[in-house]
């Protein structure tokens, strides 16, 4: 039998999580949850199977800077354990926020969150060459001395501080592929993949070892959206639509983009590196490796673009 509803891989952004400056708390980030999920729950209403993805940033940065203020208490908490502890706590936030939306409309539906490990490749050159930055900012002498001792990557930052810099690897595989989906066939809504999914590789006895390391959430989640042949990726941003010459006069908001488009834009450097950019790199990454239809808006917009409205649309 095929299946009969449509399939969504959702890729929440962190505006999801933290939708202002000073409202960061974990309250705070539970109501924000609690305004993006209706709008999935509308697209599930509307006949979609959706697995959520989410970004984890801010989260992690939070767990890394208690355990750096904490360390003469107890002892230091591991990146991939951080971005485990994350999985948990956002993807209870989800499940909540669901459930209670599910019950407020009497869907007989259930949200469930997966802890997800994403296989990389030990040999990926990303290891040997860490450039992402992660953590507090540090004195140039604390960070050489954690260099020393703890064997850490560091590097100075745009003249704002020392800071640690890990690998970030290309996903391979999300090992759990097989239970989402299992999920999904019995009705539930799925969170999975949080953070990119905690960076794991194969040792030589073929055991699982996790690893210190970030993945692209972005580009993990259009992996695994290509992986389980998902009718849909949809990225959740602050913006309606994508644009090139961003907030500048000629601005231009776009309804729709071939993957020529978007590479060329990409090549012209109109996507910001740490926004747009990651987000178009992923959709093209779906759309080529046997993606339908990728679509960026805002949560508020996503049932009025799921509808041909408004948001960016993405066609090969």
């Amino acid at each position: 039998m095929g299946r009969k509803r449509k399939l969504a891989v959702v890729a929440v952004g962190g505006n999801a999580l933290i939708r202002e400056k000073g409202k960061e708390s974990l309250p705070d980030q539970y109501a924000a949850v609690c305004v993006t999920m209706p709008h999935i729950v509308d697209m599930i209403q509307d006949g979609w199977d959706v697995i959520i993805t989410h970004g984890n940033g801010p989260q992690v940065g939070f767990i890394l800077r208690r355990s750096e203020l904490a360390l003469s208490e107890v002892h230091p908490i591991p990146l991939d354990y951080g971005g485990s502890n994350t999985q948990g706590s956002i993807g209870y936030m989800f499940q909540t926020a669901l459930q209670n939306e599910f019950k407020r409309r009497g869907m007989p539906n259930q949200a469930i969150a997966v802890v997800s490990q994403t296989l990389v490749n030990k040999n990926d050159p990303a290891f040997k060459t860490p450039t992402k930055p992660i953590g507090s900012f540090m004195d140039e002498k604390t960070a050489l001395q954690h260099r020393d001792v703890d064997n850490w990557y560091v590097m100075e930052d745009a003249g704002r501080g020392w800071r640690r810099v890990v690998a970030s690897p290309t996903p391979v595989k999300v090992l759990q592929q097989d239970a989402i989906m299992s999920l999904v066939g019995n009705g539930y809504t799925v969170v999975a993949v949080g953070g990119g999914g905690i960076p794991v590789i194969e040792n030589e006895k073929g055991e699982i070892e996790g690893v210190e390391a970030v993945i692209d959430k972005d580009l993990a989640s259009a992996l695994f959206a290509s992986s389980i042949d998902a009718d849909l990726f949809l990225i959740s941003t602050e913006v309606e639509k994508v644009a090139i010459n961003f907030n500048k006069p000629n601005v231009q908001w776009l309804d729709k983009l071939t993957i020529e488009d978007a590479k060329k834009h990409l090549a012209d450097g109109q996507f910001g590196k740490g926004s747009m950019e990651p987000k178009i790199k992923a959709i093209l990454s779906f759309l080529e490796n046997g993606g339908r239809q990728a679509l960026v808006t805002n949560p508020d917009n996503m049932v009025r673009a799921l509808r041909g409205e408004t948001g960016t649309h993405f066609s090969k």
